[in-house]
């Protein structure tokens, strides 16, 4: 099991780490499908350059990355303070229009039908040692950059008053924010496919913002659910020989049950009727 799974288990592991914390400034951002949309839209770029017959890797992945960075161009100047217009119903509009874009494309190509199921579903389980060290090092610097700027992109993200009321530039920094997401999600769609990315970045969120605000914590809860999420699903996919991707979404939403389980059990005081 080992040797088949390792390189899958290593991938998943590596994608949870940033992730992860990607979802956490999702969270608190309340644009809670901006990763959904701006992997359906990454997903759009690879659709487009595989009807348009380009066989290099490099190529499909730029052509993917281009769409994104349109994307991420977008949400940076459509963050408005809008009474009924809020930004989640733009990337809501995003995701619906590049999913019927990819639909359209992936018609005009040889299988098409397997190639909006890999585009939704990955292929995880197929990843090779150098997708993986390549990842790797685009993660890292992207991590380095997080880290370096963190006083911005936490303050933006958690107190984007304080940080309008600082003189922050809140939309060019929205933009970096969102065109180093943009690289991140088009890299992993073309290895764990939509659903599984969204599930990367939202439900280990999820979880640790039910236990804690406070950043150290969010991070290590996030990791640790996260990373158990997906052993846990890589290790039933093997078993039951069911295909890897949806497989480990239900493993997350089922650590997302548990850790509503768990919260609640905390949470609940002795009845003294």
């Amino acid at each position: 099991m080992l040797e088949i799974m390792l390189p899958a288990l290593v991938a998943s592991l590596i994608l949870v780490g940033l992730h992860a914390y990607l979802g956490i400034h999702v969270i608190a951002r309340g644009v809670i499908f901006v990763d959904l949309a701006l992997a359906q839209v990454a997903a759009l770029g690879w659709a487009a350059a595989s009807v348009a017959g380009v066989s290099s890797d490099l190529a499909a992945y730029l052509t993917g990355l281009g769409a994104t960075l349109l994307a991420a161009a977008l949400f940076s100047v459509t963050r408005m303070s809008h009474r009924y217009i809020t930004q989640e119903a733009i990337i809501g509009i995003v995701f619906v229009v590049a999913s019927a874009g990819t639909i359209l494309l992936a018609a005009q190509a040889p299988r098409g039908a397997e190639h909006v199921e890999e585009l939704l579903t990955g292929t995880l389980l197929w990843v090779t040692w150098p997708q993986i060290g390549r990842i790797s090092v685009v993660y890292a610097a992207i991590g380095l950059c997080h880290w370096l700027l963190r006083r911005r992109f936490l303050g933006i993200s958690l107190s984007p008053d304080m940080a309008r009321a600082a003189g922050w530039s809140v939309r060019a920094w929205d933009f970096l924010f969102y065109a180093l997401f943009g690289v991140v999600v088009t890299l992993s769609v073309a290895v764990a496919g939509v659903l599984l990315v969204f599930s990367f970045l939202v439900i280990p969120a999820v979880i640790a913002f039910l236990f804690t605000n406070r950043p150290g914590p969010l991070l290590a809860i996030a990791w640790v659910s996260g990373g158990a999420a997906a052993v846990g699903g890589l290790w039933l996919s093997f078993v039951t020989d069911l295909p890897t991707g949806p497989v480990v979404v239900c493993s997350f939403a089922a650590t997302l049950g548990l850790a509503f389980v768990v919260r609640r059990l905390r949470t609940q005081t002795p009845y003294d009727g």
